[in-house]
């Protein structure tokens, strides 16, 4: 009798066992199959957030040519004659940039979202007028749901490197896709060289613009009359089988004195020309810096021109708080191109290149958080145009209530 209770009782404890390791192993594959449900669902929002982004223009159409806050957002460009995955350029620069740090300027007394892509390569732009993280999280209608970061990163890569200083210059153009050199491809570029003219006076220039195509290695060498000592510029679009892509390269002969852009005001397109020293905190000496601008865009037959009536503005600023000439200020055109400052500070030159739209020099941008820690980030990409420049466009969302998935 006391054997069969024994038994009874070793199997009830291994009934128990077993019960307990079957829910323990039901649980968590319920945990399992609940969490796979939840990173589908996060996989199919951030898929259809990215064409939410990318497909409309948000609301007024035109918020990115404006100075005020857009009650939807949206990156489409609105012209009528852009469809589909068409970003505006305009919409894009209001975004507060992730890339640099924000940059104070005292003459005005706000701060600028910071697009830097080496020195000469300014875009910086109001913050006030930028649209920060928060404010489209908002609009998006996943403010404390949802966190992202979208990356728009353009897919042609134009590297200019210097193979020659000068007597003649030497450039080689080097035009890459994804992987791949872009063979045969259209080199449409402009050449800006700055004739020096002694200290106290505004400089000139001398602008070059041509066409010339890559190799089957995808390169391209040019050759310019210039000597060791110049300052120059050189813009290049390359095109190809519908892929456009941006490079440039500077030479200065001076890196302290030069003039900063700053977008102040999207809707009378307007820009200021700040001192450097006044941006960087330098300090003394004190030295004005005389400067000559142009504008230039890329036209519809694919060759660069100076824009009419934008072309030889000149100027003189100062350093120092409460001057006459502390900063000027320039009104660009409607499109896109690139602001052109050459520069002069005590016989020290340089060009200064800002695009007015992101697109003009193939400028990133990067906006939002940053994923990196996060336990469970979802990414999606598109292929997308902004103006005539190719780009990615690549959203990663992860939630906000956690996950206990690892994974990337």
């Amino acid at each position: 009798m006391a054997g069969s209770t024994i038994d009874h009782l070793i199997a009830m404890t291994i009934f128990l066992g077993a019960i307990l390791i079957f829910v323990s192993l039901f649980n968590q594959i319920i945990q399992t199959a609940i969490l796979y449900q939840r990173n589908r669902y996060l996989a199919t929002k951030c898929s259809d957030l990215l064409d939410n982004i990318l497909l409309n223009p948000g609301i007024p159409e035109n918020w990115g040519r404006s100075n005020r806050e857009p009650l939807s957002f949206g990156l489409q460009d609105p012209s009528p004659a852009f469809q589909q995955y068409r970003l505006s350029p305009f919409s894009l620069m209001r975004l507060q940039s992730a890339i640099g740090e924000p940059v104070y300027y005292p003459g005005t007394g706000e701060w600028y979202s910071n697009i830097t892509m080496g020195f000469g390569n300014f875009l910086l732009v109001s913050s006030a007028k930028a649209l920060n993280y928060s404010t489209v999280a908002k609009l998006l209608g996943i403010n404390n749901t949802y966190g992202f970061q979208l990356t728009i990163t353009p897919i042609v890569n134009v590297i200019i490197t210097e193979n020659r200083a000068g007597n003649p210059l030497i450039l080689t153009v080097t035009a890459t896709g994804k992987g791949f050199p872009l063979a045969n491809a259209l080199i449409s570029y402009c050449f800006i060289s700055v004739v020096e003219k002694g200290s106290g006076s505004y400089p000139e220039y001398v602008m070059i613009s041509n066409i010339s195509y890559t190799d089957q290695t995808g390169r391209a060498v040019l050759s310019f009359n210039v000597n060791t000592q110049s300052s120059y510029a050189f813009i290049a679009y390359v095109r190809v089988s519908g892929l456009v892509g941006v490079g440039f390269h500077q030479r200065v002969t001076g890196d302290k004195r030069y003039v900063i852009p700053l977008v102040e005001n999207f809707e009378e397109r307007k820009v200021i020309l700040a001192h450097s020293y006044d941006v960087h905190k330098f300090g003394p000496p004190e030295s004005a810096v005389f400067y000559n601008a142009t504008f230039v865009q890329l036209s519809e037959d694919f060759t660069i021109r100076q824009v009419k009536d934008y072309q030889g503005i000149l100027g003189k600023i100062n350093y120092g708080q409460g001057s006459q000439f502390y900063y000027d200020t320039v009104t660009l055109p409607f499109d896109t191109g690139v602001l052109i400052i050459t520069y002069q500070s005590n016989n020290e030159y340089g060009v200064i290149l800002m695009p007015w739209g992101v697109s003009a020099m193939a400028f990133p941008v990067v906006f939002g958080e940053d994923p990196l820690n996060k336990t469970w980030v979802v990414t999606d990409i598109r292929q997308v145009t902004v103006d005539k420049v190719v780009y990615q466009a690549k959203l990663a969302l992860w939630s906000l209530e956690g996950s206990q998935v690892i994974g990337g």
